[in-house]
């Protein structure tokens, strides 16, 4: 099936009293990407928003650095997954046979089939200097997510990344079981839809690795804020990136690990809403 929600029949156990009834759960799908022809990864996730995976995955992994350079997208739902078929330019072709992997990843698999340790902790981009934002901002930012997703309200099992901006809050939300996932879709909705980046902040529902930080500053945003702790290559990643990594972010406060320049104490107006 490649609905994103499933209702399973299941037997519940509760103070040694069995009853039966249904639980929503999130569906996990193969999706293969496949440029000019040949397959580069299959990934698990969920069957939504597979557009913007497509498009994020492409950006985020290098393959191609402009939305622009993807000539075509295909969405194929086969009988056992999902195809995500996409034909570039000869010019990025060689790109692919680079950093082909020749795997199936798990779910959400940041790295998995990188066959180099240099590619695995590749530097990220350096991001622009962008805004500054308050603590009353970032936390009300963060408790904006939970409302937002859908997925998530009904299974309680999937991961969420969003962009949120001073000037129009949540501009983009997207959800997925593997958190790289989450985070490839909206990079792919972000440069779907030309937002720029620079000017807001990502937010992850997960923990910060490695992979976020090389995602993050591969979208542009200079500030990442998670609700778990980050990696200790993660720290050092963000910082060598300039952006600045804020984690353990709570409704009473958070903890800022890099570039603690762009949190100031000066109070500014806000907005938290969904456009997109």
């Amino acid at each position: 099936m490649h609905v994103p929600v499933q209702a399973i029949d299941r037997e519940i156990w509760r103070d040694g009293v069995a009853s039966e009834g249904t639980r929503l759960i999130p569906e996990e799908t193969p999706l293969a990407l496949t440029y000019n022809g040949g397959t580069y990864a299959v990934m698990m996730g969920t069957p939504q928003n597979l557009e913007d995976f497509a498009v994020g995955f492409s950006l985020d992994e290098g393959i191609v650095k402009s939305v622009d350079e993807i000539r075509s997208l295909e969405v194929v739902r086969l009988d056992d997954g999902i195809e995500l078929r996409m034909w570039l330019a000869s010019e990025q072709a060689g790109r692919i046979s680079e950093r082909r992997r020749h795997i199936a990843g798990p779910t959400g698999c940041g790295i998995c089939g990188i066959d180099s340790i240099a590619e695995a902790v590749r530097p990220a981009a350096i991001v622009p200097q962008g805004e500054t934002f308050t603590p009353e901002q970032i936390m009300a930012a963060m408790q904006a997510i939970a409302p937002l997703q859908s997925i998530n309200i009904q299974t309680r099992a999937v991961h969420g990344a969003a962009f949120w901006s001073p000037s129009h809050g949540i501009v983009a939300l997207r959800e997925d079981v593997g958190r790289h996932n989450a985070l490839d879709k909206l990079a792919g909705s972000l440069a779907r839809s030309r937002t720029d980046a620079s000017v807001g902040m990502v937010l992850l529902t997960s923990r910060v690795s490695v992979e976020m930080v090389q995602k993050t500053a591969a979208i542009g945003a200079p500030v990442l804020v998670a609700v778990s702790a980050p990696t200790a290559l993660a720290v050092r990643a963000a910082e060598a990136a300039g952006i600045t990594l804020i984690a353990i972010a709570r409704s009473d406060g958070f903890e800022v690990f890099t570039h603690q320049g762009r949190v100031t104490a000066h109070r500014a107006s806000e907005i938290i809403h969904v456009v997109a």
